[in-house]
């Protein structure tokens, strides 16, 4: 996806001077990597301020022309470098300034470029374009290590959010909504690959490290923590300061076994962010996740398991000090108070101490989390909290009403990861056998609200297919003749059989006439589930993809989306149109395989069709054999140059 850019510069001739030349053959060509705005390309009478300021807060870069003094390029200079600590690049005509920059500017690096006429000289062009274009480069790969502008450089300023500022009422900004809306949208659906394409597809920089955290916390919500990685680290490639992003960093790396790597990174940021409760939180989460791991072993008895948490108890009183020290920082963070309290009560069983801190601390938490709960009647975990605390000191039937109170909430939202979640937490205490009455009491209820909201069961293979089509008629060069199709079928059957594809895995290709349909018939005859994924819609893929080889495919194609196991996927549906800047079939290259890989990466198995050359156009097999390889151990390659003809 390409970077944003706003040129700030006069319009038309001034002095002489043709800007719009400039603009033309000498911004613009350098700029060639990113999506170019000027204002005065927005004609709607009476909104070009509005433009202007959206533009000079959303962009990624603002190139200023500094040749003339202008009062209009200074005044949006003056709101970019006000606005936004990075991201300016200064050029001027050099000659046309009598005397010195600006103060303001003076030691501000600035690229030069020649004139001949009033336009750019042809002499030079070429060579003042390449020296713009590597400063623009030079400028965003150190666009992390040093401030661009004099007010962030000076003084202690934080840069202002700048989600909250975009203006509301600018139709020029609904490319800016749609985005976010359908990222939204994707991660309600439960489709993460949905969100993965989507963070990639982001119109500005500080957007991207948005989507990318979104797709991570999906994918850490399906246990797919791997990819959700790999999508932290773009993100933090985008903004390495992400606060959020290096959350989930830590959180994945707790859960992938990485903990001292885990707590290493919560101590940096909590030195970096002193006053941050959920950093504190986070420590304690993965505090106990070691506490847990010296005793929580299935092949252990109860009284085993009960001893060995006694034995490291000096560890759980170590869980306990983040969540509390959270919770003094914040006692409305409830989360850290019920952790602490829960722990503290489980510590007072295993070894019959009374910590001094538990009955102001009962109250403290009984009024964070029923504050919460009454300010937002959707709060699930204010709700849950409140479950957790009757679970230490409630009755029996006052730990089942207020566990119902809570699943009754969770149903309306992503209801199977907050009930799991929930549940995981008693399953600790009763892994430990505390209060075994009480436990059973919230078991009940979790157990029934879980088996009611349960996903769809992740599959135990995904098999993801790319290859060529069959030539069309005429082709000059053969690749994949029609003389050779029922080779490649047999050669596709022989390695869904060699890689054990069977009744309840999972395929996805594209419907193609060629290697994907044949892929498909051979799924659907073992049985497996099939999702065909199409790039434009159906009337348009059809006419593309499928009826230049004539009515045997487009029969293939019709009896494979007419399964009862097939789902047909069409890209604008489920993703929106396109950007203009990214290819279609490289984005449902990447559709298919981001859906495959939030299966899990372990579970990905690929077969493909190719001949081993690059395409004539992207997004074809060479692309998908590219990405693939990050992520795939298994890849199966069938070379139609090997196969038989018939």
């Amino acid at each position: 996806m390409a970077l944003h850019a706003f040129v700030a510069m006069p319009f038309g001739v001034k002095e002489g001077i043709d800007f719009n030349r400039i603009y033309a053959e000498y911004i613009q060509p350098a700029l060639a990597d990113f999506e170019v705005f000027r204002a005065d390309q927005e004609q709607r009478a009476g909104e070009i301020r509005t433009d202007m300021f959206q533009e000079l807060l959303v962009a990624d870069l603002v190139v200023a022309d500094l040749t003339l003094d202008n009062p209009n390029v200074w005044y949006e200079l003056g709101i970019r470098h006000a606005l936004r600590a990075r991201g300016v690049v200064l050029t001027y005509a050099e000659g046309v300034r009598q005397g010195p920059a600006p103060f303001d500017v003076y030691t501000d690096r600035r690229v030069r470029y020649r004139l001949k006429d009033g336009a750019p000289d042809p002499a030079t062009l070429k060579q003042d374009r390449e020296a713009l274009a590597a400063f623009v480069k030079a400028t965003m790969a150190s666009w992390w290590g040093r401030k661009h502008s004099p007010v962030y450089q000076l003084l202690d300023l934080r840069e202002p959010d700048w989600k909250s500022l975009m203006l509301r009422d600018d139709e020029n900004r609904a490319r800016f909504r749609d985005w976010c809306n359908r990222i939204e949208t994707a991660g309600r659906r439960k489709r993460p690959g949905d969100v993965v394409v989507l963070a990639g597809e982001a119109p500005t920089l500080l957007l991207r490290a948005e989507g990318r955290v979104t797709a991570a916390k999906a994918l850490l919500n399906l246990g797919s923590y791997r990819f959700a990685l790999d999508q932290i680290q773009k993100a933090l490639e985008a903004d390495p300061q992400h606060l959020e992003g290096r959350r989930v960093q830590a959180v994945l790396l707790g859960r992938m076994g990485k903990r001292a790597e885990a707590e290493q990174e919560l101590e940096r940021l909590t030195t970096e962010n002193p006053r941050d409760p959920e950093l504190r939180a986070l420590t304690g989460r993965v505090r106990k996740e070691s506490w847990m791991a010296e005793w929580n072993d299935p092949a252990l008895s109860p009284d085993q398991r009960r001893a060995r948490a006694i034995a490291s108890i000096h560890l759980l009183a170590d869980c306990v000090e983040p969540y509390l020290a959270g919770f003094r920082l914040d006692p409305g963070h409830y989360y850290s108070g019920i952790n602490a309290l829960t722990l503290l009560y489980l510590r007072k069983y295993l070894d019959g101490g009374e910590p001094p801190e538990l009955g102001v601390l009962q109250k403290a938490v009984r009024w964070a989390a029923e504050s919460a709960a009454a300010r937002d009647p959707d709060d699930y975990w204010s709700r849950a909290s409140v479950a957790e605390l009757e679970l230490s000191v409630g009755t029996e039937e006052k730990i089942a009403k207020t566990y119902r109170d809570a699943v009754r909430v969770a149903q309306r939202r992503n209801a199977y990861f907050m009930i799991d979640s929930t549940l995981q937490q008693v399953e600790i205490l009763e892994a430990l056998g505390f209060r075994p009455p009480a436990v059973a009491a919230a078991r009940a209820v979790l157990d029934a609200a879980r088996q009611r909201t349960e996903p769809e069961a992740l599959p135990r293979a995904v098999f993801l297919f790319s290859g060529h089509m069959v030539d069309a008629p005429g082709r000059p060069q053969p690749r994949f003749p029609p003389s050779k199709v029922e080779s490649a079928r047999n050669a596709i059957a022989a390695t869904l059989d060699e890689l054990g594809a069977a009744k309840g895995d999972l395929a996805l290709c594209g419907g193609a006439c060629g290697g994907d349909l044949l892929f498909a018939l051979e799924c659907l005859k073992r049985q497996l589930r099939l999702e065909v994924r199409i790039p434009f819609p159906e009337p348009e893929f059809l006419e593309r993809s499928v009826l230049f080889c004539g009515e045997k495919w487009r029969d293939a194609y019709k009896a494979v989306v007419a399964s009862p196991l097939t789902s047909l996927l069409v890209m604008p549906d489920e993703l929106g149109e396109a950007p203009p800047s990214v290819d279609p079939f490289v984005r449902n290259n990447l559709w298919q395989l981001y859906s495959a890989m939030s299966r899990g990466p372990e579970r990905l198995r690929f077969i493909c069709l190719w001949d081993g050359n690059v395409g004539a156009g992207p997004g074809g097999t060479d692309h998908m054999m590219k990405e693939v390889n990050a992520y795939a151990s298994t890849v199966r390659r069938i070379d139609p140059a090997q196969l038989k003809e018939s």
